[in-house]
């Protein structure tokens, strides 16, 4: 069955609609376009936005229309006060002039093709040190949420990790990288990042391709994070040790950040010399403790960095073999798994 359109553009001002099929389109929507008045009126109740353009809403406004969320009108910067009576005659929700608030519009139409707006629970890892198993926590807990029915994507903001597609096995599946998406900026349509990007058993996954591109721009990571959260109940964010705007843009929108720490002194002292940094753009840090014997103890390491402790993981020796097989489907009974549920309790996703 065909999914029902969404938008309305209506005018009979071909440049301005050329404008609004070009946005439209940036936002991967088929609009229905009404090219006069009877087809305005027509289509008034058949679409979940409606943009009406100055030409038509003042004809508009004078058959007195039924009220109706969802509507907006369309100017140019060049248009007067009318252009407000006009939105406030139709009871319209908004004015947009064009073309200086292009990407407020852009948003609008976004917001129309990914319907309710979901408020994803979202959580970024980073490693005490190099090594200290966060993408294996990260990639632990996205399965874990997927298995669980929550609808989820875990992305990998690391250029120079190893690569979280690499121990799902998917790096050779078709489907868009980060590489793909340099020049996404403003709105980013939340179904169409879904649909773009490769998947495992439905856990969608934003790797890095075997290209030189190592490099984010913040606007991007920002936008890709923004569209994730809206078409999502759970985001997974693998993040680099390294303070860029780029990872910052990942911590600043994350629920809560878990800093995967070993507990031996020398791991500990260097995500101290980290934790400090992440204070400053992480609303909620916490500490994940991987304990070994001899070393310290989760309890210990936590209070030496002055944070909460999250959860404690113990090691589970089967996982890097599997992840470099590319087979990581950690057992139900597994401290990682276990590990990761805890993380889950602690932070429930909202209910799918």
């Amino acid at each position: 069955m065909d999914t029902p359109t969404s938008v309305l553009l209506a005018t009979t001002n071909e440049t301005l609609l050329d404008d609004l099929l070009r946005l439209a389109a940036a936002a991967s929507i088929t609009p229905l376009v009404e090219p006069d008045l009877l087809g305005l009126r027509r289509s008034w109740h058949t679409c979940s936005l409606v943009v009406v353009g100055r030409d038509l809403a003042e004809p508009l406004a004078r058959a007195q229309p039924a009220q109706r969320p969802g509507v907006v009108v369309v100017g140019s910067r060049h248009d007067d006060d009318g252009l407000y009576r006009c939105a406030f005659d139709i009871g319209a929700d908004a004015v947009y002039r064009l073309p200086t608030e292009e990407s407020a519009l852009a948003g609008k139409l976004a917001d129309a093709l990914d319907g309710t707006v979901r408020t994803a629970l979202t959580l970024a890892f980073v490693g005490g040190c190099g090594g200290a198993g966060a993408t294996t926590l990260a990639a632990a807990v996205a399965v874990l949420g997927n298995r669980q029915g929550h609808k989820t994507m875990l992305i990998d903001g690391d250029p120079l990790g190893g690569g979280i597609e690499l121990a799902l096995g998917v790096e050779r599946d078709p489907g868009d990288r980060w590489p793909k998406l340099l020049n996404a900026s403003g709105r980013v349509s939340a179904a169409a990042l879904r649909s773009a990007l490769p998947s495992v058993d439905g856990l969608s996954v934003l790797s890095w391709d075997q290209s030189d591109v190592t490099v984010l721009p913040p606007d991007t990571m920002s936008s890709v994070i923004g569209a994730a959260q809206r078409s999502c109940d759970l985001v997974v964010l693998d993040l680099p040790r390294r303070a860029d705007p780029t990872a910052e843009e990942g911590f600043i929108r994350a629920t809560a950040t878990l800093l995967v720490v070993p507990c031996d002194v020398r791991s500990v002292a260097a995500a101290k010399r980290l934790s400090g940094p992440l204070r400053q753009v992480a609303g909620d840090l916490r500490v994940v403790a991987r304990e070994s014997r001899p070393g310290l103890s989760a309890t210990d390491a936590a209070a030496h960095l002055s944070l909460p402790l999250a959860t404690k993981l113990t090691t589970d020796r089967s996982i890097p073999t599997a992840m470099d097989q590319g087979h990581f489907t950690p057992h139900p009974k597994s401290p990682l798994t276990r590990a990761a549920q805890a993380l889950l309790t602690l932070y429930p996703p909202p209910t799918p």
